[in-house]
């Protein structure tokens, strides 16, 4: 029992979510075998991130090296990417429903429209091609957030600014469980002619075939909306994205000037590109609110568990 509590102590915040975090899609997967495919592959994959957290933890502490810091704080960007890959194997066998229905007809209780087909009166190829730039630099935002953290060498603001965009990242996909969707590409346009139908300049079609390989859907799928991702509910790119720009001006980050006006563009670009209904913006703002309202809590706790102050936004 010493031995176990002596390695907990050595993780950080972050560390323990993606610990408990991929416990529970080891118990999922354990729990859904018979649907899942490739279920044994995903619980040793799942064993060994759980093992390579407390190894990259430790190695951190006993070294204390410049080389194990970045390695601490940045071996979490590959492992928001691979879960969500992992996403794709649990949540369509899982759940074997998709609440499209559901977004669509609160959209339209809203505001009497689909607001997705209602901006494409006001779209424009340029407007598209910079919307669509923007939108695909979504996972560079939390990452330049860190940068900037990292390089100000204010530490604690960043396992604060790590923690919470992993745990933010992971309750968001606890809502693709929740509530699986596909997106108004799907429901409301053509997919297959979405191009055509919103057109940009030049990166826009390139662009959007590395979003849809991501998502699961290679160049030429046949019926894409049988296969692609289920990711809609909340809208990530919101809730991440609010979360970044939240801590941009609370940490007092210079970053808070580009983040405000990108993210700003970003999160009309998610409902203009016909990627989410507007509900989901509204999931995403609900959840970021939870997060960062119960990740502050958890936190702290666990610093006062390895006998440290606890994080103020004015103190680091």
């Amino acid at each position: 029992m010493n031995l176990l509590k002596s390695f907990l102590y050595k993780l950080k915040a972050f560390d323990l979510v993606v610990v408990v975090f991929y416990l529970f899609l080891i118990l999922l997967n354990l729990i859904f075998y018979y649907d899942v495919e490739h279920w044994l592959l995903w619980v040793l994959i799942n064993l060994f991130i759980i093992c390579l957290t407390f190894v990259i933890a430790y190695f951190e502490y006993k070294h204390d090296s410049t080389f194990w810091h970045i390695i601490h704080y940045w071996y979490i960007a590959p492992l928001i990417l691979l879960t969500f890959k992992e996403l794709y194997y649990l949540i369509e066998p899982i759940r074997q429903r998709d609440f499209d229905w559901l977004f669509i007809d609160i959209d339209r209780w809203l505001f009497g429209t689909d607001v997705a087909v209602f901006l494409l009166k006001y779209s424009s190829p340029l407007l598209t091609e910079i919307l669509q730039i923007i939108y695909s630099s979504f996972y560079l935002l939390p990452i330049l957030l860190g940068l900037t953290l990292l390089k100000d060498k204010r530490y604690v603001a960043l396992d604060y600014a790590v923690f919470s965009i992993i745990y933010g990242f992971y309750l968001s996909y606890l809502g693709y469980f929740a509530l699986p969707g596909i997106g108004p590409r799907f429901t409301l346009h053509s997919f297959t002619n979405l191009n055509q139908q919103l057109p940009g300049l030049f990166f826009t079609p390139y662009l959007r075939n590395f979003l849809d390989m991501a998502e699961s859907i290679p160049i030429g799928t046949k019926n894409p909306a049988a296969i692609v991702q289920r990711d809609i509910f909340p809208s990530g790119h919101t809730m991440i994205t609010l979360i970044v720009m939240y801590l941009s001006v609370k940490l007092r980050s210079r970053s808070r000037y580009f983040f405000i006006p990108v993210g700003s563009l970003l999160i009309f670009s998610t409902v203009y590109l016909w990627y989410h209904y507007v509900i989901d913006l509204f999931g995403g703002l609900v959840f970021m609110i939870f997060s960062l309202w119960s990740g502050k809590y958890i936190f702290n706790w666990w610093r006062r568990e390895l006998g440290q102050e606890e994080f103020e936004y004015d103190k680091f």
